[in-house]
């Protein structure tokens, strides 16, 4: 069962490993990026940065597809961590009625600040082109949200994009 995607650059962190894993009562991250499947120092670092009791399984993201497709993926409680909003878009198209929770956490912050990208949150930051992948992700979950932890108030894509 895909609890919920997590739009992240961060991936795995300390929101994630510590937060969100007890909230939704996680069993199993995947982790969607066609980055951290060929770096063999970014998956070490990320599986060591989640809970012992959570397993981590880092793949590019057309095969994090194909491993969600298999039967046993909804035995367990599952968070999808993409680093882009295009990932996440794949990834909807992918499961267009299976995701509970759409959720867009950190985003085109670490290549900093830019005249080409829009500031959505003190957390989002979008290109042109993240920005339209962002309303398409929307068309396919109207329920996205934007929300940096379990424990902070959630604030509805939709709603963000058109006050920009």
């Amino acid at each position: 069962m895909i609890k919920a995607v997590r739009i992240d650059e961060r991936l795995i962190h300390g929101q994630v490993a510590m937060t969100w894993t007890k909230s939704l009562k996680l069993t199993g991250l995947v982790v969607a990026s066609d980055e951290a499947a060929n770096n063999d120092i970014q998956k070490m670092t990320l599986k060591m940065s989640a809970p012992s009791d959570v397993k981590v399984i880092i793949k590019n993201v057309d095969d994090a597809i194909k491993l969600l497709e298999d039967p046993r993926a909804s035995q367990m409680n599952l968070m999808v961590l993409v680093p882009t909003v295009k990932d996440a878009v794949k990834v909807a198209k992918a499961f267009p009625t299976e995701v509970e929770l759409m959720n867009v956490g950190n985003a085109g912050k670490m290549s900093g600040p830019s005249e080409e990208k829009v500031t959505l949150t003190k957390e989002v930051m979008l290109t042109q082109p993240e920005l339209d992948s962002l309303k398409e992700l929307v068309e396919i979950y109207p329920e996205t949200v934007f929300q940096p932890t379990p424990a902070m108030e959630k604030h509805s894509a939709k709603a963000i994009l058109s006050s920009h």
